[in-house]
């Protein structure tokens, strides 16, 4: 997922640095690999210090709540420019005409898809990474016979107008942001897994974007290709037929970078909802267990961004603002708070560039009117909304139905496990008397006194989490109706509530923490579409239940 994203930047970096710079364009994509390399490095230890979330939102609100709320309108706005950016890339390397139009057909189909939460995505998108990257590094070894034909020269003019070629080809740093949200679901210990996560895609970005670039000005009377220049070194290397490879691999790609922005922008909306900070339509669920409102905004909004502004150089400088601003939240946020333990070098590291970054954005903002407008309209738009939440909309009254259920994690089940003896563990989406009725059954028979029922709240796709997480009312008037229902067969219920975005995952998570069995669940109600795009519930209990463990399904 990482490359996803931060590996699409050659996609377009390429040819926006030629565009600017020429044949000096090398000296500027050696200085911006530098920088993303040493952002690298940053954010390895800012993953470290932040376990539960190293993302921008979870890591300042340490600090101040307004600044993380900030940080995240700042990321909000990345995303949307990210989705509109790679989505318009992807057709000019597919070279379809009129291009925006597609991109923008593309957004709605992606948007259609995530309607039901997919989340069969991952692996698909890992394959064409994994291709992308095999991809590059073979164009890059074609070039290396030509490379003693390159044609370099050195920047012309003064500091200022080549600070501004350098700041407006900043364009690969929010991969690694989105990364470090991830830390949550990281494999411990964190710090390892991070570092593993973030090393070998920050040293294929640097190293192969910069050798790329020079490997681009040996191509004589180059001229245009600004949004693919991979195709044009794919047909003069090797030729126009690995041209059309290279232009299928990486437009699926950036395909792919779109799901992942529109996936960021609905799970930042809806944890800002859950936090209170915008309001709690955006964390409403559909059916599907994605928040529709979020999810909608989240595709109108890169929509609009095409219909204003569809020339990739223009939508670089609007996409820089976001991600340079956040990143310099975190990193300052983190380098001068003097409660997290680090070393000398990485807080004078963090600081550093932290405050190169911030010279970056004020460049952007007084150069780039436009992407200030922009920039400044999200930000005026989310704190907007925080105020009328805060101020208007009061706080949700405690919830009285099934509020005596003592409902507990996996831990504090597994803790307690002892003074209830149960092999049997039912999976419930809704009141099933029937599922219940067999269960108490199979229970009895095997000389049980309670059941375990599980119930799990479905998140959208995403990495950070909510301050407070709660059971929803739905899930407490379940517990009650279930307790109720299993006291008919003198048997004990004993509630167990999980939070998360693929439920078979972690009904077989709570299986195997707690020793049973046996599980059951009721048969799914949903369509062939539905199962292949979201994910079927059975096949993946299937797949990670323990091997001693039966599941029953129950019609």
């Amino acid at each position: 997922m990482l490359y996803g994203d931060w590996g699409t930047s050659k996609a377009y970096v390429l040819g926006i640095a030629f565009a600017m710079a020429g044949h000096a364009s090398w000296f500027f994509l050696g200085l911006m690999s530098v920088l993303t390399a040493i952002v690298g490095i940053c954010y390895m230890t800012i993953c470290r210090l932040y376990p539960d979330g190293g993302g921008v939102y979870s890591s300042v609100k340490n600090r101040s709540q307004s600044l993380a709320v900030m940080g995240a309108l700042l990321l909000i706005a990345d995303y949307v420019v990210t989705a509109s950016l790679s989505a318009i890339e992807a057709f000019h390397y597919f070279n379809f005409p009129h291009p925006e139009l597609w991109a923008i057909l593309s957004i709605v189909i992606i948007g259609a898809m995530n309607w039901v939460g997919p989340s069969e995505g991952g692996r698909v998108a890992a394959f064409i990474a994994v291709a992308a990257s095999v991809a590059a590094g073979i164009l890059f070894v074609s070039t290396l016979p030509h490379l003693p034909h390159v044609e370099l020269s050195w920047p012309q003019g003064n500091l200022p107008q080549n600070w501004s070629v350098f700041v407006g080809i900043v364009l690969s740093l929010s991969g690694v942001e989105a990364v470090a949200n991830m830390t949550g679901i990281m494999v411990e210990p964190v710090e390892e897994t991070s570092r593993k996560s973030i090393f070998p895609v920050l040293l294929e970005v640097s190293v192969l974007t910069f050798l790329l670039g020079i490997a681009m000005n040996a191509i004589p009377h180059l001229t245009g290709h600004t949004e693919d220049m991979l195709r044009m070194l794919g047909n003069h290397y090797i030729g126009n037929w690995y041209g059309q490879i290279i232009s299928v691999i990486f437009g699926f790609l950036l395909l792919s970078a779109v799901n992942t922005a529109i996936t960021g922008l609905v799970s930042m909306q809806f944890i800002l909802s859950k936090d209170r900070e915008i309001p709690s339509l955006f964390s409403r669920l559909n059916r599907f267990g994605m928040p529709w409102l979020s999810l909608l905004i989240a595709v109108v909004l890169p929509i609009l961004v095409l219909l204003f502004e569809h020339d990739v150089v223009g939508l670089a400088s609007l996409y820089a603002i976001g991600v340079v601003g956040a990143i310099v939240l975190n990193l300052g946020a983190c380098a001068t708070n003097f409660h997290l333990r680090m070393k000398t070098w990485e807080r004078t590291l963090l600081i550093s560039v932290s405050v190169i970054l911030f010279f970056v954005e004020v460049t952007i903002c007084f150069q780039k009117h436009h992407a200030l407008i922009f920039a400044s309209t999200v930000l005026a738009t989310g704190l907007i909304l925080r105020f009328f939440t805060k101020t208007f909309l009061p706080t949700p009254a405690p919830v009285l139905v099934g509020s005596e259920i003592n409902v507990l994690t996996v831990e504090e089940a597994k803790e307690i496990a002892a003074l209830y003896n149960s092999s049997v563990l039912v999976g419930l989406r809704g009141f099933n008397p029937y599922l219940l009725e067999e269960a108490a059954f199979r229970a009895k028979a095997l000389k049980n006194n309670a059941i375990y029922i599980n119930y799990v709240d479905v998140a959208p796709p995403g990495f950070e989490l909510p301050k407070e997480i709660e059971p929803t009312p739905e899930a407490l008037q379940l517990f009650a109706e279930s307790e109720k229902e299993l006291e008919k067969y003198g048997l004990t219920a004993v509630p167990i509530w999980q939070f998360g975005n693929d439920p078979g995952k972690q009904i077989s998570i709570a299986a195997r923490e707690l020793g049973v069995g046996t599980v059951m669940i009721g048969s799914t109600k949903r369509s062939g579409l539905v199962s292949l795009l979201r994910g079927d519930i059975l096949r993946t209990l299937a797949k990670n239940l323990p091997r001693k463990c039966h599941l029953v399904i129950s019609s």
